[in-house]
C-alpha cells in the first residue's frame, strides 16, 4: 500500500510539473543540447518494443546487461568482465526523427531513480575513490580551484566539500551524467514513462519491467557485483553531517526536481539529527 502512495504521489506531481504551460510537451520541444541529451540516454529495444532511459549510478549497467542478453549480444547476465557503454546498444539519438517519433509513440518506456543525494555520493565515492580516468580528469582540476595550493593533488584526494562545491558552480547543462539531475538525463515532461522505478525496490520493479516486456524467464535481473560498496544511510548521515551545511542547503535547488517529482524528502540537516 505505502508503495502506491508513492507511485500515486509522484505520478501525480509529475502530473502537476509537466501540465504547466512552460513545461515540454514533446522532446521536439526541448533545446537542441537538452534534446541531444536525452535520446543519447534512450535505449532501445526493437525486439520487445521499449525504450529505457539510463541513469548512471542507478543500475543502469546491470540495465545495460539485462538488454544485451534479451538482444542475443551477451551470453548471460552473470559474464563476468568490464561493461561496454557503447557497443551492442542502440541509442534512440542514432535513428531518423521518423523513427525516432514511431518509437516514442508506440514502445514502452521506463527509467529507474534515486535518491539524489545517495546517488551524488555514490558517485563522488566511486569516481573520485576508484576510477584514475575521472581523478586527472575532474579531480586534478577540483582541487586546483577549491584548494589553497592544491597543484600537486593527483585528483584521489578531493573532499566532498570540494565535490559539492564544484557542482555549484557548474552549469546543470554541462555536468557529466554522472551527476546531471535525473530531470535532464530524462525529461520526463518531454517523454511520458509508463513506469518510473526505484532503486530502493531495484529487484521487485526490474521484474515488474521483465514481466511486462515478456523477457524469456530464464532473464533475471543481476546481482549487484561483490566489488560494489553500497552507500548505506550511515554512510549518507556521515557526509551529510559532516560537510558545510550551507554547501547542501544552497545546491538543492539544482537537484529541487528530482527531490520533488520523484517524491524523495529533502536531505535532514539539523543538528539534532547529526547529534544521532
Amino acid at each position: 500500500l505505502e508503495l502506491e502512495v508513492l507511485r500515486d504521489t509522484r505520478n501525480r506531481t509529475i502530473r502537476a510539473l509537466c501540465g504547466q504551460r512552460s513545461a515540454p510537451r514533446s522532446v521536439w520541444e526541448l533545446p537542441a543540447g537538452q534534446r541531444r541529451t536525452v535520446l543519447r540516454h534512450l535505449l532501445v529495444s526493437d525486439k520487445y518494443r521499449f525504450l529505457y532511459c539510463y541513469v548512471p549510478k542507478v543500475a543502469c549497467s546491470n540495465w545495460k546487461r539485462v538488454l544485451k542478453v534479451l538482444e542475443g549480444a551477451l551470453e548471460s547476465v552473470d559474464v563476468k568482465g568490464k561493461m561496454d557503454h557503447q557497443s551492442d546498444l542502440v541509442f534512440l539519438g542514432d535513428m531518423k526523427p521518423a523513427e525516432i517519433r514511431y518509437r516514442l509513440k508506440h514502445y514502452f518506456k521506463f527509467l529507474f531513480v534515486r535518491n539524489p543525494m545517495e546517488r551524488l555520493l555514490s558517485a563522488y565515492r566511486n569516481k573520485f575513490g576508484e576510477i584514475k580516468e575521472y581523478q586527472q580528469k575532474y579531480g586534478v582540476e577540483i582541487v586546483r580551484r577549491y584548494r589553497k595550493n592544491g597543484g600537486n593533488s593527483a585528483g584521489d584526494d578531493v573532499s566532498f566539500s570540494e565535490f559539492l562545491q564544484y557542482l555549484l558552480d557548474e552549469d546543470v547543462e554541462r555536468m557529466n551524467e554522472h551527476w546531471m539531475p535525473i530531470y535532464n538525463l530524462c525529461q520526463p515532461c518531454a517523454v511520458r514513462y509508463d513506469f518510473i522505478g526505484s532503486y530502493e525496490r531495484l529487484h521487485d520493479d526490474a521484474n515488474h519491467i521483465l514481466e511486462h516486456i515478456q523477457a524469456p524467464s530464464f532473464i533475471r535481473f543481476p546481482e549487484r557485483q561483490a566489488w560494489y560498496k553500497p552507500v548505506t544511510a550511515e554512510t549518507l548521515h556521515y557526509y551529510l553531517c559532516n560537510t558545510q551545511r550551507r554547501l547542501i542547503r544552497e545546491l538543492l535547488p539544482k537537484y529541487i526536481l528530482d527531490f520533488s517529482l520523484f517524491a524523495y524528502p529533502l536531505p535532514n540537516i539539523t543538528s539534532e539529527f547529526c547529534r544521532h
